[in-house]
């Protein structure tokens, strides 16, 4: 009767795929770099017939080529883009947090800022461009002082009249 074999040593091909290189694309601080000096020339590249598309579609936040526009179309509206452009909003880890972390200097939190996906070859075109906007900070809610609250000690009548002169 057939059975199955037992294994005596657990493989190591499901870690192999996680460290194969091939597949490896550019980090956040990479992508950031791009996206501040090199945005236009990466959109507007010479034709490669050895990339995919010629390297006329290229998806500047992910670092991949597509071979025609419908395809880099259809990639902006995936998780793995909206993802990408999520992860490009924080400002990438500088030496500076590094050394803040190691307890020189006070922590501040890293800036946030605006992605929005890239513009259309029709759109570039016609002018569009690609912007990192940062974002204001917006305040978060406040509790209200408890302290700056009136206590009431039974003077009804003043505090009427303290809302009848407002």
């Amino acid at each position: 009767m057939p059975y199955a074999r037992k294994k005596m040593h657990d493989g190591d091909t499901h870690l192999r795929r996680r460290w194969r290189l091939r597949n490896r694309k550019k980090d956040l601080d990479e992508i950031d770099q791009d996206l501040k000096t090199k945005s236009d020339q990466l959109l507007n590249q010479d034709v490669d017939l050895d990339k995919p598309g010629f390297a006329q579609f290229y998806c500047i936040h992910c670092a991949t080529y597509y071979i025609n526009e419908r395809a880099m179309q259809d990639h902006f509206k995936t998780k793995v883009h909206k993802r990408r452009l999520k992860a490009l909003e924080d400002e990438p880890y500088t030496e500076k947090e590094a050394l803040q972390a190691a307890g020189q200097g006070s922590y501040e939190p890293p800036a946030k800022r605006k992605m929005a996906t890239q513009p259309s070859k029709s759109e570039l075109e016609a002018g569009a461009k690609i912007t990192v906007e940062l974002q204001p900070d917006t305040p978060k809610h406040v509790k209200t002082e408890l302290s700056k609250s009136k206590v009431l000690n039974g003077n009804y009548v003043e505090i009427l009249n303290d809302l009848k002169s407002k």
